[in-house]
C-alpha cells in the first residue's frame, strides 16, 4: 500500500470518527460519500466497506456478509479506516459533550445539508 493511499485512509478514518463522535453519525452519511469521492469506489462497494469498518456486532454482520458475498467489501481498507476511526470518534465525543447544544444541532443540520447537496448534484 502506498503512502498516499494510507494517508487518505487515515484522513477518512479520523474525519468519519470525529463526525461520528460529534454528531452520532458515521457510515452512511460520512464514510460512504468519502469512499466514493476520495477513493473512487462504487456506491455499493463503499456501502459494504463502510459497514465492515464500523460493524457493530451483531447488527451489521449479516449486511457485511451479504455485501462480501457479492464482492463489495474491501476488508483491508475497512480495517485501516476502523483504526483511525477510533481516535476520531473519541475526539468528536469529547467535543460534543462540551459544546453548546444549539450550536451542535445547527452544525449537524449543516453537515446533513452539505452531504445531501453533494450527493444530489455532483457525480464525484
Amino acid at each position: 500500500m502506498d503512502v498516499e493511499l494510507l494517508l487518505k485512509l487515515a484522513f477518512i478514518g479520523v474525519a468519519a470518527g470525529l463526525l461520528s463522535g460529534l454528531f452520532g453519525v458515521g457510515g452512511g452519511i460520512i464514510l460512504v460519500p468519502m469512499l466514493v469521492w476520495a477513493l473512487g469506489m462504487t456506491q455499493v462497494r463503499a456501502q459494504g466497506t463502510s459497514l465492515a469498518a464500523i460493524m457493530l456486532l451483531p447488527m451489521g454482520l449479516m449486511a457485511v456478509l451479504q455485501y462480501h458475498r457479492h464482492g463489495n467489501v474491501d476488508f483491508r481498507t475497512a480495517g485501516i479506516i476502523a483504526l483511525f476511526f477510533l481516535a476520531g470518534s473519541w475526539a468528536g465525543a469529547r467535543l460534543a459533550n462540551g459544546m453548546n447544544l444549539d450550536l451542535l444541532r445547527k452544525l449537524f443540520a449543516l453537515l446533513l445539508a452539505a452531504v445531501a447537496v453533494k450527493l444530489f448534484f455532483f457525480k464525484n
